[in-house]
């Protein structure tokens, strides 16, 4: 076939596991007792997986005790910590579902969380930073009819919830396919969804993600990224104890100088984070004297990776095994991911090929045909990963998993022949301006070659005569502001007329979610106000 469709399965001789999560750890804790499991730095907590097992039994033990039942749903809202580990692994071992909540929410959001997901119990930290947790909980409670009991870590209630569990049993029956954790995605408007995943969904997906890592007992996992969301809690939790590796937690939250201290101390032999955490160890002026030279690989997600910042990271924190992974929530959430065997160029301008037992195809947004190799189109993916729905939201669900059970990413990508996927950006993303179809992530991983240019955001803004200019913008890498028409100088003849960016905006920094995903549509409406093109949104509508 000279150039088939974009159509791929991920065939693997490695069976999917057949277990829960909770039978899994027992079974990897009674194959690596005396191994380390689990290092959090700021609470100087270190357990072996015996240690982390028994702390794992009796807590769920204690959850069961307290009345709660397989099904119910369990909130924790709280920075990094052991805690969160303890009620991630005991919550499954019980089969309560766990209930994610966004350490950057406030009441509103809140509010909503507890009372869509039927929340009987939150686990909750007292603060974190500007973030008054038990004053927002003590507002909301009242108006949350189906919150019981809220548990702050640092109760007396708390610690003797794990305490006087003994003589109560854990449930049996549990089957792998039912829920076990409830991830809210944030969206550009209206309330966040609840993807609703299984022990099956995010045991295996967390397994694979190890294996194409490579991880053994003998690796150490450094995770500066949060919990609450997949990176941390699958990409980084899971697949460090399916494989019996040490989970590392350097800080609460993500700070570039903890996070290389715990490398260069607990000899960390991979690393996680989005772009921006990466750019902000590299930018450290002290980064040349932490000993990075455990590392061997590590994880880059959560948003197009620049390739100037993949060969950094490669070429200066010894990561020559790194890999880029892509997915969403509601897959559990990786469906492609680079190997170490991949060379240089493909695993710094691609995001890999399709995971092992996944499927993903490409297809024309508007017609539902599948396009041929290396033509843009909405990337879908079917398999073992793709969640149950969202919580208690069926119309919802029924737009983004059609009846052939493909879910629907919104993000438009290619395949090229040789089955590696390449992602143009978000299909809300594309800047149509005068009938040309325009990437914006093309535009910044040309600007990211510019010597001035530490980091750029490309977005389409309202224009009266093209429909849509392009608004780049940009952060020095030194005080002095970059000159707007010096940076188009640099493109032209470099690239298309068209893709230029008529707009070169100079800023400190990107509004961005806690996970470091860059909020493109506020950047949007900041061009919009800034440039004054209140006006062209009309005559553009």
């Amino acid at each position: 076939m000279a150039n088939p469709i974009s159509y791929l399965h991920g065939s693997s001789l490695t069976p999917l596991i057949g277990e829960t999560i909770g039978a899994n750890f027992d079974r990897i804790a009674a194959a690596y007792p005396e191994r380390d499991a689990v290092i959090v730095r700021h609470e100087d907590a270190r357990w072996t997986y015996s240690e982390f097992a028994d702390r794992v039994e009796r807590l769920a033990r204690g959850l069961i005790a307290s009345g709660l039942q397989p099904g119910d749903r369990m909130g924790i809202w709280s920075p990094n910590c052991a805690d969160w580990l303890l009620v991630q692994y005991a919550s499954a071992k019980a089969g309560v579902v766990l209930v994610n909540v966004n350490p950057a929410y406030r009441t509103s959001e809140l509010e909503y969380v507890l009372n869509q997901s039927g929340c009987r119990v939150l686990v909750s930290a007292r603060a974190f930073k500007s973030s008054d947790y038990a004053g927002m909980v003590d507002e909301v409670a009242p108006r949350c009819p189906g919150l019981e009991r809220v548990l702050f870590l640092d109760s007396p209630e708390w610690e003797q919830l794990s305490a006087g569990a003994e003589e109560v049993s854990l449930p049996a029956g549990l089957q792998f396919d039912d829920p076990i954790n409830i991830q809210y995605t944030s969206g550009t408007t209206g309330f966040p969804k609840g993807a609703t995943l299984t022990h099956h969904n995010i045991l295996n997906n967390g397994f694979f993600i190890g294996e194409t890592c490579r991880y053994t007992p003998e690796d150490r996992v450094c995770i500066p990224v949060p919990f609450y969301h997949c990176f941390g809690m699958v990409l980084g939790n899971l697949a460090c104890t399916t494989h019996g590796a040490c989970i590392v937690i350097p800080a609460p939250s993500f700070e570039p100088r903890p996070t290389l201290a715990a490398v260069q101390e607990d000899r960390c032999t991979s690393l996680y984070g989005v772009p921006t955490m990466f750019i902000a160890e590299l930018d450290l002026p002290e980064f040349g004297e932490f000993d990075l030279t455990s590392l061997r690989t590590g994880i880059m997600a959560g948003s197009p990776c620049p390739i100037e910042v993949m060969r950094k990271v490669i070429d200066h924190m010894h990561m020559r095994e790194v890999t880029i992974c892509y997915g969403m929530t509601e897959t559990s959430p990786v469906s492609t991911q680079t190997t170490a065997d991949d060379d240089i160029d493909h695993r710094t301008s691609t995001v890999g090929r399709v995971h092992p037992h996944v499927e993903i195809k490409i297809i024309n947004p508007a017609t539902g045909e599948c396009v041929q190799r290396n033509t843009p189109g909405e990337l879908c993916t079917r398999g073992y990963s793709v969640m149950l729905g969202y919580w208690n939201d069926a119309e919802q669900t029924a737009e983004a998993i059609d009846q052939a059970g493909w879910m629907h990413t919104g993000d438009l990508a290619t395949i090229d022949q040789d089955g590696y996927v390449n992602i143009v950006g978000r299909s809300k993303d594309m800047i149509i301006r005068g009938g040309e179809n325009i990437y914006p992530r093309e535009i910044e991983e040309f600007l990211y070659t510019h010597p001035q240019i530490k980091d750029v955001q490309v977005v389409g803004v309202p224009d009266p005569r093209y429909g849509e200019e392009i608004a780049a913008f940009v952060i020095a890498r030194t005080p002095d502001p970059i000159d707007a028409e010096v940076v188009r100088d640099f493109c032209r003849g470099k690239i298309a007329h068209y893709k230029i960016p008529r707009y070169v905006i100079a800023v400190e920094e990107f509004p961005m979610t806690i996970t470091g995903k860059i909020q493109k549509f506020k950047l949007r409406d900041q061009a919009i106000e800034w440039l004054d093109l209140h006006s062209a949104i009309v005559q553009t509508a």
